[in-house]
């Protein structure tokens, strides 16, 4: 790729990182400055606030509007820095040994800058298909944005034949991954003093009841695995995030909180396991905790229930980045994407961007100028398609 299409893609990176798009906090900074951006050079550009009116998804088109395009999508936000040893500011953009630091280089603003930078190339050629923008809020927190953005896309009758995700693969083609299920259960007990505890309701105890039975599924669910499951590890998997509850040594704590997370292989499984910990509550924690105190209680909050990508046999995504990166093979992994909620309104969804997952949610994140490289030169190749 040339040198000036890298030093674009570069600079759009350092401006891009600048807005600190942590998911708790707004990314309408960035989601202005990607639309002028396409704005003027010449995309159909229409920018869905959330119900908050803090956050927005952004999806604009290049070309005529017509079906058939390719969706170029990434999600602006990025994951905390709080508590993370970082050498440098995480929203100031570093340059060293051919890598670039900064939060979201990889995860993933690396994309959304090669895809605005390749935008100056799309808008010069005669489009005969159209090229789409899809930049979206909260993919870290349950994939919220897009969740809006596809029933948007299905509301106005949007088929594209194909989306690629870019998120970190280096550069390979990702054909499916699991999905990824998210639950905060709140625990509500009744407070009262350490030395009696009979006479009170310790939401901490059973919260930790709860995540014992949660995890003594895991056997189970390595039993049920699928002898050609492609993942590694193979089985669904659960793990419990944060437990948060009491306020002292000796009082009995009348609030607790877990988070938790499944990865599953297919949706049976999740069915399984929501059954069983539904059970587990119903019949085992919620009547010995209301025996004592009939106002106890413990609610279930769904974070967010993002499919999978399944691979799909001759799937134009697929064939597309064969075509554009020369590569003649897919890959399966165990992270979630968007991908799998572009597939469920029928339009092919394939995975592959710069940098490493393993940077991905780490201090000191970073992706690699040859990343970026390969990125460009497969978006390049792109606008042959287009034309």
């Amino acid at each position: 790729m040339a040198h000036q299409q890298l030093q674009n893609t570069v600079e759009l990176l350092e401006r891009l990182i600048a807005y600190p798009t942590i998911s708790a906090d707004s990314n309408l900074a960035l989601i202005d400055f990607a639309a002028t951006k396409l704005e003027t050079l010449g995309a159909k550009v229409r920018v869905s606030p959330d119900d908050t009116g803090t956050k927005a998804n952004l999806f604009a088109t290049l070309g005529p509007e017509t079906d058939g395009g390719i969706v170029l999508s990434g999600h602006s936000d990025v994951v905390p820095v709080a508590g993370q040893d970082w050498t440098s500011d995480p929203f100031e953009m570093r340059q060293q040994n051919g890598k670039l630091f900064g939060r979201g280089a990889c995860d993933m603003k690396g994309f959304i800058a090669a895809s605005l930078a390749m935008a100056e190339n799309y808008a010069a050629l005669p489009l005969a298909r159209p090229v789409h923008f899809a930049f979206t809020h909260d993919e870290e927190t349950g994939c919220l944005g897009a969740r809006a953005l596809v029933e948007e896309l299905r509301d106005i009758g949007m088929k594209p034949s194909a989306c690629i995700i870019g998120e970190p693969t280096l550069m390979r083609i990702i054909e499916g991954h699991k999905g990824c299920y998210e639950y905060t259960v709140e625990f509500s007990g009744l407070a009262g003093h350490g030395s009696v505890p009979e006479a009170g309701v310790s939401a901490v105890e059973y919260a930790v009841r709860y995540v014992g039975h949660l995890l003594a599924l895991r056997p189970e669910l390595v039993a049920r695995c699928p002898a050609d499951s492609p993942f590694d590890p193979p089985e669904t998997t659960l793990q419990v995030g944060r437990v948060a509850g009491g306020i002292a040594h000796n009082v009995i704590a009348d609030k607790c909180t877990v988070d938790w997370e499944m990865r599953p292989v297919r949706t049976t499984d999740a069915d399984f396991v929501k059954a069983s910990m539904r059970d587990h509550v119903e019949h085992d924690l919620l009547p010995a905790m209301q025996a004592v105190h009939p106002a106890a209680d413990i609610v279930t909050h769904t974070m967010g229930e993002v499919t999978g990508l399944e691979a799909m046999p001759d799937s134009e995504a697929v064939k597309l980045v064969y075509e554009l990166t020369g590569a003649n093979t897919t890959e399966f992994v165990c992270f979630g994407t968007e991908a799998g909620l572009f597939q469920q309104i029928g339009i092919p969804a394939v995975v592959c961007g710069p940098g490493s997952i393993e940077q991905a949610h780490k201090p000191d994140e970073f992706v690699e100028l040859d990343q970026l490289d390969q990125c460009l030169a497969m978006l390049d190749r792109l606008g042959g398609k287009l034309v």
